[in-house]
């Protein structure tokens, strides 16, 4: 086999694993079951990330996404499903679908939230259909919960992600785009 139907074999075969693992009907989760796994990824902010639980208390509304299943070889997809809270009331139900390529190998599960700082970044994400992370809005991201600083270089941002509760193991480097939407549950 040639490096050039070597590369290839391998690009379209990531990209296979990945929507196989991500796109079964069974990953639709009902409102109860998303409701739960919202309420334990809360559980989870609460009693293991004081910084980040801080930072929930002075949110005017989170998203959350408390399973978020991700797999990439070359090319990558992820799903999730979770709500937007205001206070301690889920408002609405979203889905994240992102899409990935690159130098990446690998399947994980994360939780991850938006935490919208003001009512005016928070009603202008209600008001879309739709929102892509780092098109529509800038956000700062921290990957592990328990090293959040904001400082004079993040204090002025007004959308905060904060990714915890990794599991499984996925490597690389790549592009990726994010989009979220209103879902019906």
């Amino acid at each position: 086999m040639s490096i050039s139907n070597r590369r290839d074999f391998i690009l379209s075969s990531g990209a296979v694993v990945a929507a196989s693992a991500l796109a079964s009907p069974a990953l639709a989760a009902s409102r109860g079951k998303i409701d739960r796994r919202v309420r334990s990824a809360i559980n989870v902010i609460r009693t293991q990330m004081p910084q980040v639980s801080r930072l929930y208390d002075q949110s005017a509304g989170v998203l959350m996404m408390p399973r978020v299943r991700r797999a990439g070889l070359g090319f990558g997809a992820a799903y999730g499903e979770g709500s937007l809270l205001i206070g301690e009331t889920p408002v609405d139900y979203y889905s994240v679908a992102a899409a990935s390529f690159g130098l990446q190998f690998g399947v994980q599960q994360y939780s991850s939230a938006l935490f919208f700082s003001d009512s005016e970044k928070l009603t202008k994400f209600r008001r879309q259909d739709g929102w892509t992370a780092g098109a529509d809005l800038e956000f700062t991201v921290w990957d592990q919960g328990d090293t959040i600083d904001i400082d004079t270089n993040t204090g002025s941002d007004r959308i905060y992600g904060v990714v915890f509760s990794q599991e499984g193991l996925h490597l690389g480097a790549t592009l990726e785009g994010s989009k979220y939407s209103r879902i019906s549950r």
